[in-house]
């Protein structure tokens, strides 16, 4: 017994007043298993859009509009880059990610929104590496196998922000030499 209610099979439901779409010529009885729930369910009724008050709530549509075009900008741009490009590239973002990291475990200041804006770029770049490979007829077992091997043809180097502090380290004692 569930729920404590209990019909015999042969009971049978008219629904037609939570359908108020069925006429009354369509009407359909269905019949009900032994078993049945009293719950109804619960009825949501949605409020029209310019019903939703605060200024700030219907702003944020137009804010991911713009966030989606820029992200269709950003693809047309990484999709006029070729290949070597784009390896190049992940290879820069993901020694900025490990430099992001360790100012982490460091608990040196970085901006944490700065982890999520790269991956999602990786992630970017290696989709459209894999549509070209897709267009060139690569199958997916060949794919992991040319990835791992392209991993192994990585030679580490700091990545571009390390080059850039490097730098301005070496003028800065350069100045203090020359002083």
């Amino acid at each position: 017994m569930a729920l404590g209610l209990s019909f015999p099979s042969s009971h049978r439901l008219d629904l037609s007043p939570y359908y108020p779409s069925i006429s009354s010529s369509n009407r359909k009885v269905f019949s009900l298993p032994s078993l049945i729930s009293s719950f109804n369910g619960i009825r949501i009724q949605c409020c029209p859009a310019k019903a939703l008050g605060s200024p700030s709530l219907r702003r944020t549509g137009e804010r991911i509009l713009v966030r989606a075009a820029k992200r269709g900008e950003e693809l047309k741009e990484l999709r006029g880059r070729t290949t070597e490009e784009l390896n190049e590239e992940v290879i820069d973002l993901k020694g900025e990610l490990f430099m992001l990291r360790l100012q982490r475990s460091a608990r040196n200041e970085f901006k944490s929104s700065d982890f999520r804006l790269m991956r999602k770029r990786v992630a970017r770049m290696l989709t459209i590496k894999r549509e070209r490979e897709i267009e060139q007829g690569i199958n997916k077992r060949l794919s992991r196998k040319l990835d791992k091997k392209w991993k192994r043809s990585i030679v580490v180097r700091p990545p571009p922000s390390l080059k850039k502090k490097q730098e301005e380290d070496q003028k800065a004692t350069e100045t203090k030499k020359s002083a």
